[in-house]
């Protein structure tokens, strides 16, 4: 039977705030509103606050977002088991005793800073670190803030039955879109990333007030029983309730997955396919009239076989301006009809910790499946078309009884998305002689023929990390985006008379070493062991040039931060996470580690080429901070010599350098316009440097 005490006390409790207004009960209905609200907004919001104070010790990685994206679904998981466990067993005034408890505890804890402990070993997966540290520093406010809006709604179904308590729940995924817009737009731009956590700190102890008066509203009752007024759902419908639960988390975290490794691991493309994935949320649970099963059944099938086609068409895939909207529109669809789905078969209310606990668990499951599993199975990319595959199963299963027509349209639908992954597949083995994959990515080796010759090339993901002429006898020549005449070249030829020490930012298949000579010193920071093992294996840079050669594993700034002054001639950063530079090695801390290792006319070569991203403003103003001129240098692409387009910062006081004729030739000032904010660990907005934005 309900609790028709709990009910009672909190009419009591709020009568006096609600004569004023005429209703009584106003003022506990509204807390209950503002709670959930307020907790689902900090749920979100420390996601990419966290996630960007942790993304410098792990070289920058999109894989940081998705790790820590298990985390937020397995934590996600304990808090709906907690509110489940706590809703149906024990009584109201232990409830709240309890919840009081642990939100105290958790105050203590914050904020939510990680000690520097945690940053990585040179060569370990970071993924188990990653989930361990989040575990240890957020686990219990996180866990907390999850089991808000399940708990809750449990006390407001039993306090106000006539009330729809799964509103609420719409609520709070409505708070939780909110924190994913303001981040990238008002607080990322506006606020330095560790004040963000210690005023998120301040958040999460209003929101433990909240909790407090919601407490002393519910404080008397008796023991809570589980009722009887409806059946318990069946085991069947529990089992469908975790597969489309886990159908829209392997879609959200698929997409981001593949969004993200093209372009740079920041907040804002991260939050993209979130907002998308929360706002079906919404629409799905705030009222039925948002999901029509018949037009997004439809929706669906155009959806899978336009993604599918981009897939399928590497052309398409790899083209961001098309590939961005696609994938983002098919995320959607995919979880309109999965959380559509889920919010037609919602149980009773007397249900709903259950339901809500089945949701997390798929959630996980989804999760884990494409953050965890897929990266240890799969060689490439795959995780995209996996997940189209497994919501494909989820339509034909739904739709079995509607008919033959329906049983052949999703039968067809899911064939056509395993003829995509197995595409996909063969794609990536065409002209491949060795594939691997960790948590930084996936790499590919390719052997082809360009007129008359075979090139060997590196991908990380569909971008290219350096290539060779694989004639024997043959000396290793620069290619790519470091030819004679690109701004690592000339630096490299012109920086000084006798032997070089040079410091290189990301190994890639270690092609600069091309430019060493007797005496040099070229040493190299790489992040990702597989990298450095396919530059000794599968290349020769390394150990055909006359040049001594160092390569030290783990993050470049952890480890010259570490070491004494190098007194490096030339200092290239060339470490990309996607199709840019991390942003850690962008700030006025890093440059100051570069400017420690410089010799005072040594020369800073950024790379900074990039279809979406103006970096070079960036470069600019960090060097005007520093009182060092900088040029860019724009060089061409010649296909015959496998030479690729690039841009190239040059930072430097040697003005004898900068006055050589090859060098002044190319040179150009770095824009007339006012250059961006100066970027530091604790800001950086990369709207300001977007391209399309200008």
């Amino acid at each position: 039977m309900r609790d028709s005490t709990l009910a009672s006390g909190a009419s009591e409790c709020a009568a006096a705030g609600g004569a004023a207004a005429g209703r009584p009960g106003r003022i506990a209905l509204w807390l209950y509103g503002a709670t959930v609200f307020l907790g689902a907004f900090l749920l979100f919001l420390i996601e990419p606050i966290i996630a960007k104070l942790i993304l410098p010790w792990f070289g920058g990685s999109a894989a940081v977002w998705i790790t820590c994206l298990v985390f937020f679904q397995t934590a996600l998981l304990g808090g709906y088991l907690y509110a489940h466990y706590v809703a149906h067993r024990l009584r109201p005034p232990i409830q709240a005793g309890l919840h009081g408890a642990l939100l105290i505890a958790a105050l203590c804890l914050l904020p939510a800073i990680p000690g520097s402990s945690w940053k990585p070993a040179p060569g370990e997966d970071p993924a188990w670190r990653i989930l361990g540290m989040l575990t240890v520093v957020l686990g219990l406010p996180y866990l907390l803030l999850a089991a808000t809006s399940p708990l809750l709604q449990s006390w407001y179904a039993r306090a106000w039955p006539e009330q729809r308590a799964y509103r609420l729940f719409a609520l709070a995924n409505f708070g939780s879109l909110l924190a994913l817009i303001a981040y990238p737009i008002w607080i990322e731009p506006r606020i330095p990333t560790r004040l963000q956590d210690v005023l998120w700190s301040f958040g999460f102890a209003g929101f433990a007030v909240l909790c407090a008066a919601l407490g002393w509203i519910g404080r008397s009752g008796e023991a809570v029983v589980e009722t009887a007024e409806t059946a318990a759902p069946m085991w069947a419908e529990r089992a469908m309730w975790v597969a489309l639960a886990a159908g829209g988390s392997m879609l959200l975290l698929a997409t981001t997955n593949q969004l993200t490794q093209n372009v740079a691991a920041v907040p804002f493309l991260w939050i993209v396919p979130l907002a998308v994935y929360l706002i079906t949320f919404v629409l799905c649970f705030e009222s039925s009239r948002w999901y029509r099963r018949g037009v997004f059944l439809r929706l669906l099938a155009v959806a899978l076989a336009s993604v599918g086609y981009a897939i399928y068409d590497i052309q398409v895939g790899d083209s961001f301006i098309v590939a961005a909207p696609l994938f983002t529109l098919g995320l959607f669809v995919g979880c309109m009809f999965c959380h559509g789905e889920l919010g037609a078969r919602k149980p009773a209310e007397e249900h709903l910790t259950a339901f809500y606990l089945t949701i997390a668990l798929g959630g996980a499951v989804g999760a884990i499946a494409v953050g965890l599993v897929a990266p240890r199975v799969f060689a490439g990319v795959y995780e995209l078309p996996a997940s189209l595959i497994f919501v494909a199963v989820l339509a034909l299963w739904l739709n079995w009884r509607e008919g033959w027509p329906q049983r052949m349209l999703w039968a067809v639908v899911t064939i056509a998305m395993c003829v995509v992954f197995g595409s996909q597949v063969a794609g990536y083995r065409k002209n491949t002689v060795a594939r691997m994959r960790s948590f930084y990515g996936a790499l590919r080796v390719t052997q082809t023929m360009r007129n008359g010759a075979e090139v060997r090339a590196l991908f990380h993901g569909t971008v290219q990390h350096g290539a060779q002429f694989m004639a024997a006898g043959k000396a290793p020549a620069p290619t790519t985006y470091y030819g004679m005449e690109s701004g690592v070249g000339l630096a490299l030829r012109m920086c000084c008379n006798g032997p070089k020490r040079v410091g290189v930012v990301g190994l890639g298949v270690g092609t600069v070493a091309a430019y060493g000579a007797r005496g040099d010193v070229f040493h190299f920071y790489e992040i990702n062991p597989q990298v450095v093992g396919v530059a000794r294996r599968m290349f020769t840079f390394l150990s055909e040039t006359p040049a001594q050669v160092e390569v030290t594993l783990g993050d470049a700034r952890l480890s010259i931060a570490g070491e004494a002054p190098q007194n490096w001639d030339v200092l290239v950063l060339d470490a990309f996470s996607g199709d840019a530079i991390p942003v850690h090695l962008l700030t006025r801390e890093a440059f100051a580690l570069y400017r420690r290792h410089l010799k005072p006319d040594g020369i800073l070569a950024v790379h900074v080429s990039n279809q979406f991203l103006d970096l070079a403003p960036v470069v600019r103003r960090l060097a005007d901070f520093y009182g060092y001129p900088a040029v860019s240098i724009a060089s061409e692409a010649d296909n015959d010599e496998s030479i690729e387009a690039a841009d190239w910062v040059l930072v430097t006081h040697n003005r004898e350098f900068l006055s050589q004729p090859a060098v002044a030739k190319s040179a150009r000032a770095i824009g007339d316009g006012k250059a961006p904010r100066m970027w530091t660990d604790d800001y950086n907005d990369l709207f300001e440097v977007l391209r399309w934005a200008k």
